[in-house]
């Protein structure tokens, strides 16, 4: 019905998929009735009807679905309408309930797709998730850079030279064998001089992927070198951000352009099973965040009162934390409930019509902004952020730019994909140019379709044992999972599922006579209650953090601990340099110990009366008092 808004958004929509396959007419065209006399008015008006060049009329439902059966689920609807007896009645019925309320669901139409009748692209959100992961990928790479020497150097905390060596009597020398195992490029060269190539090199490569240079290559060396350095990293390269950017990277590949150079306002729509995979990504990322919370038991959780420790006890609070801590209760619990709703509800809403996905967006970048303004959890939530740009089509985003955008946007919803890419400037030798990309695409989607399986298969297996389901029962799961679990690629997701309700942080005191006790201050963990929270993400002070976790447990059970009390009576500078200063700058001290302290917020009436951000309280000695002397078995 030509006459009809709610058909003709469809039949736009439609004739994106179909392209010149199938003709479209409305039925008060003049060469209808000449084109096809044995159609009535009264049946023209009732359904759809679809001709076929041999004669054979169609109409309703099983009209639809001929329509769009040289689609991949046309083929199975109409496979449907011939084999199931149930779905053929029931799909005419549906389609005539339509039929007759066509107002009602024109309504939910505009609703929930808009006014745009084309299909969604993805050509600029593509191209501004690619540039936000290259810079995340600089700021990773950097941050750790200038903090590798006294973290996994010869003379670190863990110097991956140990790793290596104990690898070799192990494994033996490099091989595939080996790399599986421990996939690092350390096997080759464990050397400081190739640990500041291997992230030197990562900074340039992140930089030809933000310019458009060499965009596919340059992820597939990125995530080379990322793992490589995740895996020689240890400890301080183990947490979830580190594994989201391998996962999110290796993902990324198949959605850049494999061309030399790539404009930044060049045409180019990246392979939709990509993009799904990444949206797979984005949904397990946040679902499984707001399922650990309540699946662990954790009693703060489920009676939303979480959020009254979580804002002091998090590893790196920010001075805005402090005030979101003395929030009333009121407003803490309704927080956690819009958290979890934000966690478990907006992820559904990835595979619904376009307004209700950009909606999902709009709130998932409110969370992490909200988290992000509380906290420093280094590039997590920018890296999260890139994720969902990829749910904004190109309609939405080029609105933002103002009348441009919005003339560009309308010119994208008016024309086909077909036309488009007519009308696009394309320069000499088109006809090979566009061959290589036929085969790019063929290729890339050749070695795509086993990795979405792998991937499928093993989250499958990994959500199913997380909601308590017996995972044997996806053949071959399990095997899968192990193969690729030193890859770090495929991962399963879920921040603070049991809340921590107090504070304690560990404070290194040096002496050079055993009387007189000088405090080694951190960057940035609490430490002088003076000093206000920073905000420091993205950079992440590797070294702050694993001190939050070696507050939760013993020295015992973080052989890192006691490398870092020798190193700081051997003066190491690698290793002083990850402090904030030297309290011993002219010589080593005799003598080091570290201290327990519960911190705690102050309350506004202490701040105000000028005690600082933090109350602490001494809970005794953390690692006992050590010497040279002891080390080397001297007396004294």
């Amino acid at each position: 019905d030509g006459d009809c808004g709610f058909c003709r958004f469809w039949i736009l929509r439609w004739q994106a998929w179909t392209g010149d396959s199938v003709d479209y007419e409305p039925l008060q065209s003049p060469s209808v009735r000449e084109r096809f006399p044995e159609l009535s008015r009264e049946s023209l008006e009732e359904a759809l009807h679809l001709v076929l060049p041999d004669g054979r009329v169609y109409s309703g439902a099983e009209a639809v679905f001929r329509a769009l059966g040289g689609l991949g689920f046309g083929r199975g609807l109409i496979w449907c309408y011939e084999a199931i007896p149930s779905f053929a009645p029931l799909s005419e019925f549906v389609y005539r309930l339509v039929a007759h309320h066509r107002e009602f669901f024109s309504f939910w139409t505009r609703l929930l797709w808009g006014l745009s009748s084309g299909l969604p692209r993805f050509e600029v959100s593509t191209r501004w998730f690619l540039r936000a992961l290259a810079l995340i990928y600089i700021v990773a790479f950097w941050s750790l850079g200038v903090q590798i020497n006294g973290l996994v150097g010869s003379h670190g905390l863990e110097p991956v030279t140990d790793l290596m060596q104990a690898a070799r009597r192990e494994l033996g020398g490099p091989g595939w064998q080996s790399f599986h195992v421990l996939p690092t490029l350390c096997w080759w060269n464990d050397s400081d001089g190739f640990l500041k190539f291997q992230w030197t090199a990562g900074v340039g490569l992140a930089c030809c992927v933000l310019f458009g240079f060499f965009q596919g290559p340059a992820l597939l060396l990125l995530w080379v070198l990322y793992l490589s350095l995740t895996t020689g990293c240890g400890d301080f390269l183990g947490f979830q951000w580190d594994a989201l950017l391998l996962e999110t990277g290796l993902l990324a590949v198949w959605l850049a352009s494999w061309k030399h150079w790539l404009r930044w306002n060049e045409s180019y729509e990246p392979p939709r099973l990509a993009r799904w995979l990444l949206w797979w990504l984005l949904f397990r990322l946040t679902f499984l965040s707001g399922c650990v919370k309540l699946l662990s038991g954790d009693e703060a959780w489920r009676n939303f009162t979480a959020l009254n420790y979580h804002y002091q006890t998090q590893p790196l609070p920010t001075f805005f934390a402090w005030y979101a801590h003395h929030f009333p209760a009121t407003v803490q619990k309704w927080s956690t409930i819009g958290m979890f709703f934000i966690e478990l509800a907006l992820p559904f809403a990835i595979v619904l019509p376009r307004r209700a996905r950009h909606a999902a967006g709009l709130g998932l970048i409110l969370l992490q902004f909200i988290i992000m303004l509380t906290g420093n959890y280094t590039f997590f939530n920018f890296l999260t952020i890139a994720l969902v740009l990829l749910l904004f089509d190109d309609s939405f985003l080029l609105r933002l730019k103002g009348r441009a955008g919005l003339r560009r946007a309308e010119t994208i919803s008016a024309t086909s994909p077909a036309s488009r890419y007519a009308a696009l400037p394309h320069p000499a030798g088109t006809r090979a140019t566009r061959g290589q990309s036929v085969w790019s695409a063929r290729l890339r989607l050749a070695t795509l379709i086993p990795l979405a399986c792998l991937i499928g298969l093993i989250t499958v297996w990994e959500m199913a044992g997380a909601f308590g389901k017996r995972r044997t029962r996806i053949p071959y799961a399990q095997d899968l999972a192990v193969w690729a679990s030193p890859f770090r690629s495929v991962n399963s997701y879920g921040l603070f599922a049991v809340m921590t309700k107090t504070r304690d942080e560990i404070i290194i005191e040096g002496s050079a006579d055993g009387g007189i006790w000088r405090e080694y201050e951190f960057p940035y963990k609490p430490g002088d209650v003076k000093r206000r929270p920073a905000f420091v993400a993205p950079y992440q002070p590797r070294l702050d953090w694993q001190m939050w976790f070696a507050a939760l447990g013993s020295y015992r059970q973080n052989p890192w601990f006691s490398v870092l009390m020798v190193r700081l009576l051997q003066g190491t500078p690698e290793v002083l340099a990850l402090f904030e200063k030297n309290p011993f700058p002219d010589k080593p001290p005799q003598f080091i110990r570290a201290r327990l302290y519960e911190y705690r917020f102050t309350t506004p009436s202490e701040r105000a009366a000028g005690q600082g951000w933090w109350h602490s309280d001494d809970k005794g000695i953390y690692f006992p008092l050590l010497s040279l002397s002891i080390i080397l078995g001297k007396p004294g």
